[in-house]
């Protein structure tokens, strides 16, 4: 799709941070700016590790981008997914074709199982909503399931949680999952310890 605007084009791809600060630099340039996303939110990650352990709602981590930039008015958004990038002149998405005079990738970054893809399903990431909840409801099952099992060697399995990665996300989640035990649940369940065990 070619703009009928004479502005220099330009196409930002993802509404992470980097994304958004990109947008935000430009509010007052004499640009068109195209922001586009597969989602029509914002995510503020790093408090993603409270979503999946239950003290915030999903809907406290996350910002319609329309509202973010609302007051920039050179700035449109697209919600679609990028299919495909034609060098110096189009970007493809799932809904249009955008012609670009500059290109800005800010997509983030994702995890890596470093060649074992198959542990995807046992040892989820931590990037997105979907992540955090499924988290969590792995993490709320794992206490309820504990409650009534009868052999403590398997109620102990049930509530041994391993997070992969020391970095803040990691270290947050780990004394997030302690402190839900022993403070927030410490009341809700009769037959479980709740003392943690950290080893390292």
């Amino acid at each position: 799709m070619h703009s009928e605007s004479q502005r220099p084009q330009v196409v930002i791809v993802g509404a992470g941070f980097a994304g958004l600060e990109a947008s935000r630099a430009l509010a007052k340039v004499d640009v068109d700016v195209t922001l586009v996303d597969a989602y029509n939110h914002h995510c503020f990650q790093p408090l993603l590790y409270e979503v999946a352990t239950a003290a915030l709602s999903p809907a406290d981590v996350a910002w319609p981008i329309r509202a973010i930039v609302r007051e920039h008015k050179n700035v449109r958004v697209i919600m679609a997914r990028v299919t495909g990038i034609d060098v110096d002149t189009r970007v493809h998405t799932s809904e249009i074709d955008l012609v670009y005079d500059y290109l800005v990738l800010a997509t983030g970054a994702t995890h890596s199982y470093f060649g074992h893809d198959d542990w995807a399903p046992f040892a989820p990431g931590l990037k997105h909503i979907a992540d955090a909840t499924e988290i969590r409801r792995r993490f709320l099952l794992a206490f309820e399931r504990a409650e009534v099992v009868e052999d403590a060697a398997e109620r102990a399995q049930l509530l041994t949680f391993v997070v992969i990665g020391g970095g803040a996300t990691g270290v947050e989640m780990a004394g997030a999952i302690a402190e839900v035990a022993r403070q927030t649940l410490q009341h809700d369940f009769r037959r479980i310890d709740r003392a943690p065990r950290a080893s390292y």
